[in-house]
């Protein structure tokens, strides 16, 4: 545990201000849940919670078969994070932060596909991985906006209707998963 240096009293109804400099460094938005831990030395913790990242294993599983269906590498992501991934190297994608113009897509809950339009603003989802996306979905569970599904660009110029079809299903049938 890092200490801040800052110090916070706890107000008559039980509630306690974070800091605007830890939630904007943690990328805590209102709204945002989190879980509450203790530790053995009286202290007590908070963690984001990533509904995404409770069906992780399920998740995976998704992400091969979209895989094997296309060829096409795959990331899983909550709102900060990559999840799981397949058909690129897992050590080079889990764990890492997505990227502003990933977060922006999902805060408007919109689809992308690339287009092979001339000037085209292409979508990089991972901060410090060179791929750009081909085709992303917002994955929504009980009108929560939970992470992103994406196919990652192969080399093609523009992603194919299925495609787009298909990463908008499995971002609908994650948030369902999530909603049980």
């Amino acid at each position: 545990m890092k200490a801040t240096g800052i110090v916070r009293r706890i107000d008559d109804l039980g509630r306690v201000v974070i800091p605007k400099e830890i939630r904007r460094t943690m990328r805590i938005r209102e709204g945002d849940p989190l879980e509450i831990f203790t530790d053995n030395e009286g202290g007590v913790i908070f963690k984001k919670y990533s509904p995404i990242g409770e069906l992780a294993s399920f998740a995976g599983q998704y992400a091969d078969v979209l895989y094997k269906v296309s060829s096409c590498p795959v990331i899983i992501c909550d709102r900060d994070s990559v999840i799981t991934a397949a058909g690129v190297p897992k050590k080079e994608v889990l764990e890492r932060r997505v990227t502003q113009m990933l977060e922006d897509l999902m805060e408007r809950r919109a689809v992308y596909s690339k287009t092979g339009a001339s000037g085209e603003t292409l979508l990089f989802p991972v901060e410090g991985f060179d791929k750009a996306a081909l085709a992303a979905a917002v994955i929504i569970s009980s009108g929560d906006v939970c992470g992103a599904v994406v196919y990652l660009s192969d080399g093609r110029e523009k992603a194919t209707e299925s495609e787009v079809k298909l990463v908008t299903a499995a971002a609908n049938f994650l948030g369902k998963q999530m909603e049980e």
